[in-house]
């Protein structure tokens, strides 16, 4: 036996029913050990023994059950070619809404209309209008909705599909039956164009959430650079990025990106690794430096030895973790859906016997029994199962939307309303994302704006982000600066310059440490400020230690509030970061948070999601930055910050777009109000249908003379669809 797995993009779902049709097409293609198909990022993963079966072979089981299939390989080409496909499924579902729409609208004024409008009765050929407006929607539009009958009819079993297809055929033949004059009564056009206009509105939103899924993908793949500066002998060659190799010695330049992994050989400089740190103060690299492809050099330049390309660094890893957490992520199970393996055959059933008992037990003419048939069909039609979601999708969303909260679906709504625990990201989530000057220490006989001044005048020839915390500092109190002599950066320790004669020095204890000079007078402030969390820069002037300037991230001003109002509801709340212990602690006291991670590097932070969730916990992950993106898609419930990057975006099953972290207490709470409206509308459509299939069946016209004819059924059955919206819209009541 020779195992091998296989990745199939799959097209041609419309609802969580396609997977299971799709895993026992595939299930019965021998030599086929396992199959897993996600409905959310439409791929179907396969298990197979090569020697019995082949990939042509697993692609036509996926065809026999009327779905498309191919081999998704882990290139560009292929990651194009699928983005492409979906792209092609929103636009046709929006052509097929957007066209049933305008045709349906013309069958409903010709069918109800004349209630409102007496005169529309009179307009000739009123029904053979309808019939021609009608047909398009029915056998075009809604053909999908036929072919998914179709093959779960091979599969033996019932979904979504067989409702609508079931439900909007009857309508149909039987008011072709009365537009030919076979039997007198209403026609019930109306009812399959409506139904199926709504249900593709549904289906072309939730299209046009999956496509995110690949935009993420395809926003991490775009972070590395196409070409790498090789050094080879005595020259330096610009190859594509695909032939670099392990080994290979490149040059960087200031302002470009690291091609792949490695370890510095010549050179030092700063590099901007918050892509992968979510840290906003870049990271000093000098000889024997591990240096990460996709991060941005700063200011020095550096040859790097390569040690990892490929699919072995560590951003094709995090690509990696974000593809398996997607994939992983089983899609919202729709009530309708599940109930409709039994709901479907029960109706029918139900219908037959009606006809049945009424033409051959009652002896009633054929038209009453055939009547009684269509109206348990038509009062089971699937309106209101149909729009119960969407509409409260949509009248959800739009209300969040409003507030500056983006919810991607039915997802982010069914997890949101069990979570347990929030994880939160440290830096750009809980704070402001950037360095600012917090404290200034100075030594006896020192004046803090001449500190101040000093240490701003020499870092100004800096490129660190640190100085430009200290420069904008001196700026807000109108400091004029001086003029630097002798400018030297020191990789690793700091700054050195002269100001009107006088030797000025910036930098870490190691600076101080190769100058020789003593800094025990300052030693208990710089560590009462390192033990808070700060990053804390000594001044020297002439030949003394002259004072301190700490620089830190600072909270941000909602996150206090958050958190205590996350665990009024019953909620934990957990921190998260790459940063040092200290640090974390120091961050966490501040805003009330007790459970805390630190000095986590970025492809654990997935897996610190799956530690909690491994022990029963329902996951909230909230964060900004790419590092992110594993673990907001590995939790139950992702949650980026709108100031984030972009792939944290898409990622993220809900976005804050006003970087209010309240906003995340909000969301939450928007989501479970969301998510029950869809329970209740769920509820509300059974409801008419269980109340309404007896009366239509005749159950009760010998003892109190009830009878529900097909145009009282198609009322009530409207009236159901309207009480779903109804309920949905007063989701607008929530603030």
């Amino acid at each position: 036996m020779a195992d091998q797995n296989v990745l199939l993009s799959v097209s041609g779902m419309h609802c969580a029913s396609c997977a299971q049709l799709i895993e026992r097409g595939l299930k019965r293609v021998s030599g086929v050990q396992q199959t897993s198909v996600n409905y959310g990022t439409e791929r179907a993963h396969v298990v197979y023994d090569s020697s019995i079966t082949n990939i042509s072979a697993l692609v036509k089981g996926v065809e026999a059950v009327g779905y498309g299939a191919k081999e998704l390989k882990e290139n560009d080409e292929s990651r194009q070619s699928e983005e492409e496909s979906r792209r092609n499924e929103i636009r046709k579902l929006k052509s097929k809404f957007a066209i049933s729409v305008a045709l349906s609208l013309p069958v409903l004024v010709l069918s109800m209309g004349m209630r409102v409008f007496p005169v529309i009765e009179s307009v000739p050929y009123r029904e053979w209008l309808q019939f021609l407006f009608a047909t398009p929607i029915q056998f075009w539009a809604g053909w999908q909705f036929y072919r998914g009958f179709w093959g779960a009819l091979k599969a033996r079993t019932a979904n979504m599909d067989s409702l609508i297809a079931i439900g909007t055929s009857t309508a149909y033949v039987y008011s072709i039956i009365v537009v030919l004059g076979l039997v007198a009564g209403e026609v019930y056009f109306e009812i399959g164009s409506i139904l199926i206009a709504f249900v593709l509105l549904g289906k072309w939103l939730e299209a046009r959430a999956k496509g995110k899924t690949g935009e993420a993908i395809k926003k991490l793949m775009g972070l590395a650079p196409k070409t790498a500066i090789v050094v080879r002998g005595n020259s330096e060659i610009e190859i594509s990025l695909n032939d670099v190799v392990v080994g290979d010695r490149i040059r960087v330049k200031p302002g470009t990106k690291i091609p792949v992994d490695g370890v510095v050989e010549e050179g030092a400089s700063s590099v901007d690794e918050s892509m992968v740190t979510g840290e906003s103060i870049p990271t000093e690299k000098i000889v024997e430096s591990v240096v990460i492809g996709g991060t941005i050099n700063k200011h020095g330049t550096f040859i790097f030895k390569a040690t990892k390309v490929g699919k072995d660094t560590l951003l094709a890893g995090i690509i990696k973790l974000v593809e398996d957490a997607q994939a992983s992520k089983a899609p919202i199970q729709r009530f309708a859906d599940r109930v409709s393996a039994y709901f479907v055959p029960a109706v029918i059933a139900i219908a037959l016997i009606t006809f049945i008992a009424w033409y051959f037990i009652a002896l009633q003419p054929f038209v009453p029994s055939l009547l009684a048939f269509v109206a348990v069909l038509v009062i089971a039609c699937p309106c209101a199962l149909g729009l119960a979601t969407p509409t409260a999708i949509i009248t959800g969303t739009g209300i969040g939307a409003s507030k500056g909260i983006l919810i991607k679906g039915g997802e982010a709504l069914e997890a949101a309303r069990r979570i347990d625990i929030v994880m939160f990201d440290k830096t750009g989530t809980l704070t402001n994302g950037k360095p600012v000057v917090t404290n200034i220490v100075t030594a006896s006989g020192v004046d803090e704006h001449t500190l101040l001044m000093y240490a701003a005048s020499v870092e100004k020839r800096s490129e660190h982000p640190l100085a430009e915390a200290i420069v904008t500092r001196a700026a807000q109190d109108a400091l004029t600066l001086s003029e630097v002599e002798y400018f030297t950066a020191v990789p690793g320790h700091g700054v050195v310059g002269n100001i009107d004669g006088q030797r000025v020095m910036l930098g870490n204890r190691r600076l101080f440490d190769r100058e020789h000079i003593d800094i025990m007078q300052l030693d208990a402030d710089l560590e009462r400020l390192e033990h808070e969390g700060k990053t804390v820069m000594i001044i020297g002037i002439g030949n003394a230690a002259a004072g301190l300037i700490a620089v830190a991230d600072t909270v941000k001003d909602n996150a206090s509030d958050a958190i205590s109002s996350l665990e009024k509801l019953g909620i934990h709340t957990a921190m998260i970061t790459g940063d040092n212990q200290r640090t974390a602690n120091a961050v966490a006291g501040q805003i009330g948070i007790s459970y805390i991670l630190a000095e986590v590097l970025p492809e654990d932070k997935a897996n610190e999601v799956k530690k909690l969730q491994g022990r029963g916990k329902r996951v909230a992950f909230v964060g900004d930055g790419i590092n992110d993106a594993p673990a907001l898609a590995t939790a139950d419930l992702g949650i980026a910050i709108g100031s984030g990057t972009d792939v944290a975006l898409e990622t993220g099953q809900i976005v804050l777009v006003k970087n209010d972290l309240r906003d995340v207490v909000h969301a939450i709470t928007l989501s479970r109000r969301t998510f029950r409206k869809i329970v209740q509308n769920l509820f509300w459509a059974l409801i008419y249908n269980i109340a309404g299939i007896p009366i239509a069946a005749g159950i009760f016209y010998p003892i109190f003379g009830w009878q529900l004819r097909p145009e009282i059924a198609g009322a009530a059955m409207a009236l159901s669809s309207v009480s779903v919206v109804a309920n949905s819209l007063l989701l607008k009541r929530w603030k």
